[in-house]
């Protein structure tokens, strides 16, 4: 790395007085040139190595400065024992990240052998063969599956095809500034390649046949230290191009700026992580919004969905799964750069230990987010068959051969026992073409520039390049990236620099993004930009290189068809390169290029053919690849050729047509239940008394009983709360039978209900929308008796003013037995609440407002929301994961000698929550410890201990109690801005999901909350790092008195004082 020249450096001024070292050599030579065997020297070869220490090369600079020659040895003599120390430090991380990564291999290999041995009774002959009989690896090229659009003819054929589809789809990407035209890539790291993919991409399907509307959801960013159009809501995305499809009021491609976070602050993506819930709670309500908009539009007055959901980056991820749960659509994911992969880079390094790379990167709960993506993904689409090879094998949700088999196994109509993997999409980004025509001939008449021509000037950035060089008509080898170390401009400028054919027939242009001042640059870069500057120097290169301080993102092209008029090449050595947009760029220009042999360029170079793959750590191959290039006038003229022809493939259309086809082949979910909102219309607003018990629909009229039953209808009712046996897709066939068995007296033996049909008995008023505001009460951190005065000095407080504006819901990890049990004993009833939000999430009911209407005297009076079970049934490993479960119970309590650690709740299990009590927290597993074995057998579940740690819940991966908040929302129009979740000091293991959104949030603190289990202790992040607790919305008070109630609720704007 560029850090050991300064390392060799300083060591050898210290050696320089040793024996054996010819003074006069000492400067011009480095330690591993020297002959004899020395310690130092293999100190310097073997230990130093790939060290880049930014603070050391500050102290080296003030101890070389230094008169005293006593005082200066004795600095650099201090600085070699902190590089040993370094140097130690570094091979312990190494050391134990390699017992790291050989214990997860193990345990990836063991949880495929317990997949494999769950499915082995009916795998058939071709499952259980080599790889070789598998279906195809996801990297294999798409050109067999699906013909590429490689003609006009061909791009109308698709048009003609999919043009009556209207289609809305939603992408996010929240970091980073966001807009359609002048892009300030390079401003920032997080301002970058991802920015201009997304734009277009967002843009190229707005175009495209069937597609009628497309939303880029990002942050809104009103700050005084950025541009004014960072702030606005809405920006239309206007197209490139004039052959649209036809139009209509709402159409086309929008960015839309959503409000959250700091408001007058923009702030890097690191620190976004506590503000994601507002995020999700601010992209639901516009979604929501657009579907009814464009359901008056194009639907028929019915909603239009969204047909997917697409997240960008790890935080975008994270909130695409959020969202696409709430709205039951599918999600689809692309990683960009993956947390893991960085991770490993990091330690590799040896500059930081695990810990100090997480507090400075957030790294763990970027791993979490990319996991969650991968749980809820239909499709990650990747740009490289290396991406899937190499970076997303590290995560414990997927795994290549277990997702052949599963892929095998639903092509054969094999239950896969609730497994389920993404399907991993290997589609590389599209580009624009506008401007290839103009180079698709020859260069050779291009040198001349436009001297007879003063009307078509040159473009200004061409002369702020040649005013470096001497001769600027040699050919230009061009360079286009951050000063980011991983870029390895300086061994590209070491090629060269010690190239001397090369230096007398080319030209080096570095475009290293835009800077002001080096001093105000980030540490990193300004580092690299230094030591390139040192090598100019070092080298004598003044003419010969050039380094412009800006450019405009419309200068790029520019910059691109100067280097092609020279008949230059383009170059990227990057280490490792995850696509390589910028050899597209250059190849659609007419360039001829040299990339590194690591990454997506291996991909691009197969495609286009039009240059050499080099190895980025071997200088001299460097040098000999742009030399051949640039001496070689045939060979460039023919690798110029290939890439245009080639180039079509890598097209936005062709791009947008693969895309499209991905989305078409999954399963189409929304939100199916039967509103009859124009049965309401009428109906006043405000009306006091109205609550969710009002309702009768009879997806809802499901009475349950404390004893299971003995008639032949009440054991249907024991199948749906407590069978065991039932699957999934039978529990819902269940309920549904038992919804018509039970209403069967109301409704008369001549009506039928069935899946398809909601019949609304008596359903004159809608629920929660005459309730203005709602409290949630989710206090889990007290005993069932301090609770208990919570909710009444809850309702104390909001009895006088706000009787019958205000609802009440209870969410807990309880099941709804003892939820039953806990009013009962409090003396309160069902219908002092509006709803109940039960398991942790994975049920909601609302109270039975008719005790008539009790078929049994042991019914408990509330009704079951079957339809949120529809929502959150996605991915649900049903039978499969109860059984993966009860053998891992049975394995934990065996490693503890047959002491009962964790054992199952049958009682207390539903279909869509599986029970367990926990015996002695203290030896349980964390949560991350427990989602690992179920992601990597391909099981996809939400695991959630109770605060005390006595019970734990595993529910679908998309369900908990924030969420079903946001249902409530979906389905009753319920707002969240006027919802209050009042919570404990601490709580269950979704406890930060209740701290975040738009709703507020009333933290009540004192000596009744009880101190959590130790199993909560071992999260994988700080709850820091996922709650922002300066948020206004987000108040703390002590104690739980009715006046303590009402001061919180006035000061947040719920009672008027």
């Amino acid at each position: 790395m560029a850090g050991n020249d300064w390392i060799n450096s300083y060591l050898e001024a210290i050696l320089d007085a040793g024996p054996g070292i010819d003074a006069a050599k000492a400067s011009s030579l480095l330690l591993r040139e020297r002959g004899s065997f020395s310690p130092t020297r293999y100190f310097v070869e073997e230990v130093i190595t790939g060290f880049d220490e930014t603070d050391l090369y500050k102290t080296w600079v003030r101890a070389a400065a230094m008169r005293s020659l006593q005082e200066r040895n004795t600095r650099l003599e201090n600085m070699c024992w902190r590089i040993w120390n370094l140097a130690r430090k570094k091979k312990q991380i190494e050391g134990e990240e390699a017992l790291g990564i050989s214990k997860s291999r193990l345990e990836r290999e063991r949880a495929r052998r317990d997949a494999t041995a769950d499915m082995s009774e009916d795998l058939s002959e071709g499952e259980k063969g080599d790889a070789n009989n598998d279906m195809p690896t996801h990297g294999d090229s798409n050109r067999g599956r699906m013909p590429r659009i490689s003609s006009a003819e061909a791009i109308e054929a698709w048009a003609s095809q999919y043009k009556d589809r209207k289609l809305y789809i939603v992408l996010i990407s929240i970091h980073g500034l966001i807009r359609g035209e002048n892009m300030e890539l390079g401003r920032d790291s997080d301002t970058g390649g991802q920015v201009k993919y997304v734009v277009e991409l967002a843009r190229a399907l707005g175009s495209m046949p069937g597609v009628y509307r497309v939303d880029l959801l990002t942050r809104q960013i009103s700050a005084p230290d950025v541009d004014w159009s960072y702030g606005e809501p809405t920006e239309m995305l206007t197209p490139r191009t004039s052959d649209m499809h036809e139009m209509g009021e709402s159409s086309g491609a929008y960015i839309i700026r959503i409000p959250f976070g700091p408001k007058d602050k923009y702030i890097p993506k690191e620190l976004l992580w506590p503000h994601i819930q507002e995020f999700v709670d601010g992209a639901l309500s516009h979604v929501m919004q657009m579907s009814k908009v464009l359901g008056e539009q194009i639907g028929g007055g019915k909603p239009v969905w969204p047909v997917a959901i697409h997240g960008h980056y790890a935080d975008a991820g994270d909130s695409a799964a959020l969202l696409s749960g709430a709205l039951n659509v599918p999600m689809l994911f692309t990683g960009h750069s993956l947390g893991r992969d960085k991770l490993e880079q990091l330690l590799k390094q040896g500059r930081q230990t695990r810990e100090e790379i997480n507090v400075t990167y957030k790294i763990m709960r970027r791993i979490e987010a990319e996991e969650l993506s991968l749980d809820a993904s239909e499709i990650v689409i990747t740009s490289t068959r290396q991406e899937i090879e190499e970076q997303w094998r590290l995560y414990d949700g997927f795994d290549v051969i277990l997702e052949r088999k599963l892929r095998a196994r639903i092509k054969r109509g094999v239950s896969c026992y609730g497994r389920h993997m993404p399907r991993m999409v290997v589609i590389p980004p599209g580009m624009e073409f506008k401007d290839i025509a103009s180079h698709d001939g020859d260069a050779d008449g291009e040198s001349e520039g436009n001297d007879d021509n003063p009307a078509n000037p040159d473009p200004l950035i061409w002369s702020e390049i040649m005013r470096f060089f001497t001769n600027p008509r040699k050919p230009m080898i061009l360079a286009l990236s951050r000063p980011d170390p991983k870029k390895n401009i300086t061994t590209l400028v070491k090629a060269f620099g010690e190239c001397r054919p090369l230096r007398e027939l080319a030209n080096l242009t570095l475009i290293m993004g835009n800077r002001d001042d080096i001093d105000e640059m980030s540490s990193t870069n300004s580092s690299v930009l230094t030591t390139v500057l040192k090598l100019i120097d070092k080298y004598d290169l003044y003419g010969l290189v050039a380094y412009p301080k800006h450019h405009r993102q419309s200068d790029v092209t520019e910059i691109y068809r100067l280097a092609a008029k020279t008949k230059g090449v383009f170059i990227n050595p990057a280490f490792i390169e995850p696509f390589g947009l910028t050899l597209i760029e250059a190849a659609a220009s007419g360039l001829p290029i040299v990339a590194t042999k690591n990454g997506g360029p291996v991909d691009i170079h197969k495609v286009l053919d039009n240059g050499i793959l080099v190895d980025p750590h071997d200088q001299q191959a460097i040098a000999d690849a742009l030399y051949k290039l640039v001496s070689d006038k045939q060979l460039w003229a023919r690798c110029r050729q290939h890439g245009l022809k080639n180039i079509h493939q890598f097209s936005w259309p062709e791009h947008c047509k693969t895309y499209l086809s991905k989305i078409f082949s999954c399963r189409p979910r929304h939100p199916h239940w039967q509103r009859r909102d124009d049965q309401y219309e009428d109906s006043e607003p405000d009306s006091p008394n109205d609550s969710l018990r009002d309702i009768k629909d009879i997806s809802l009229n499901l009475k349950l009983s404390l004893d299971g039953g003995k008639s032949e209808d009440s054991g249907t009712v024991g199948n749906i709360t407590g069978s065991a046996d039932a699957t999934a897709a039978n529990g819902k066939e269940n309920l549904e039978n038992a919804v018509a068995k039970l209403s069967k007296g109301a409704l008369g033996p001549a009506e039928k209900v069935s899946s398809g049909e909601r019949t609304d008995h008596n359903s004159h008023k809608l629920p929660l929308l005459r309730r203005k505001y709602v409290m949630v009460i989710a206090v889990d951190s007290v005993v069932d008796a301090d609770l208990i005065s919570i909710i009444k000095s809850i309702f104390v407080a909001s009895s006088d003013s706000m009787s019958g504006s205000l609802g009440f819901i209870l969410a807990t990890h309880l099941p709804v037995s003892e939820i039953h049990s806990l009013l009962t004993t409090g003396g309160m009833v069902s219908t002092d609440f509006d709803a109940f939000i039960c398991n942790s999430g994975s049920d909601i009911y609302y109270p039975s407002s008719n005790s008539e209407d009790l078929i049994y005297p042991s019914e408990l009076p509330f009704d079951l929301d079957i339809d949120y079970h529809s929502q959150i049934e996605y991915r649900w490993g049903g039978e499969g994961l109860k059984r993966t479960l009860v053998r891992w119970a049975a394995t934990l309590n065996s490693q503890n000698g047959g002491k009962e650690i964790v054992t199952e709740d049958v009682e207390h299990s539903s279909t869509y929550c599986h029970s367990f009590q926990v015996k002695n927290p203290s030896l349980a597993p964390p949560i991350k410890e427990l989602r690992k074995p179920m992601r990597s057998q391909a099981l996809r579940c939400h695991v959630l201990y109770s605060h005390d740690g006595s019970k734990l819940n595993i529910i679908p991966v998309l369900a908990s109690r924030s969420q079903a908040l946001r249902y409530l929302f979906v389905r009753w129009g319920l707002q969240l801005p006027n919802m209050v979740v009042c919570v404990g000091e601490s709580g269950d293991s979704d406890y930060e999901g209740l701290l975040g959104g738009v709703h507020k949030s009333v933290i009540l603190k004192g000596s009744f909350n009880t101190v959590p289990s130790e199993v909560h202790s071992a999260r994988g992040y700080p709850l820091s790092d996922v709650v922002a607790f300066d948020n206004p919305n987000i108040l703390q008070i002590q104690g739980y008195g009715a006046n303590d109630i009402k001061f919180a609720l006035e000061k947040l704007g719920i009672l008027k004082k």
